[in-house]
């Protein structure tokens, strides 16, 4: 949507409403944009194809901003949604969430106890594996980076899954893990990082967590 410098706008922070912390936004001609994304000076490329990915292939208006020491991507967002947002994007919207977090566990337990090439590694894998698998929005190396670093808590960024999606995924991601820890053990440490979701939207995911096809999977 739109490449812009810092002189072209104005960047402040508010309080969250669902978090006890500031949150940075920016404003260009009385639209306000949420951070989604920072990239380093050198890394412009990978700056670009995340707004690429978000403006063309996913319809979302976005902001690049150019620094000189940074790019950073932003997500159009109104003010006054932001309180009511979590909540409001259905039970599909919760699944899917539960299962980015889950995702993020595995990749980030991987780079911890394997180590960073390890990761990278996965990175390529799931990535292929969801091209395989046709998931949307999830298709390409910049899609599947933004799920790994994206914040799964914020409803405006959640891929536009139903629930046999996040079955396969978590099918997938299940069997992509054991197959770089050597065993099933990882599983079940990694639903505890589920604590960031709101009470209600846990309950509701791990219920329905262990009434599927994934029970004997995920505990």
């Amino acid at each position: 949507m739109f490449i812009l410098k810092r002189q072209d706008v104005e960047i402040s922070s508010i309080q969250h409403p669902k978090r006890d912390q500031p949150m940075p936004v920016l404003h260009y001609q009385g639209q306000t944009f949420r951070l989604i994304s920072v990239f380093k000076a050198s890394q412009e490329e990978e700056a670009r194809a995340l707004w690429r990915e978000l403006t063309d292939q996913r319809g979302k208006a976005c902001v690049l901003l150019e620094e000189p020491d940074r790019f950073s991507v932003w997500g159009k967002i109104r003010l006054e949604q932001l309180g009511s947002d979590t909540g409001s994007h259905g039970k599909a919207g919760v699944f899917t969430q539960g299962s980015l977090l889950l995702l993020q566990a595995v990749y980030m337990d991987i780079e911890d106890f394997l180590g960073a090439r390890q990761a990278a590694l996965f990175e390529k894998d799931i990535t292929e594996i969801l091209r395989q698998k046709q998931l949307p929005q999830a298709t390409t190396p910049e899609a599947v980076k933004y799920l790994l670093k994206q914040d799964p808590l914020d409803t405006h960024s959640l891929p536009a899954w139903q629930e046999n999606h996040v079955i396969i995924f978590l099918q997938e991601l299940h069997k992509l893990g054991k197959t770089y820890f050597g065993n099933a053990n990882f599983a079940h440490p990694v639903v505890d990082r589920l604590q960031d979701m709101p009470d209600g939207e846990r309950s509701l995911f791990i219920s329905w967590l262990n009434q599927s096809p994934m029970s004997k999977l995920w505990q």
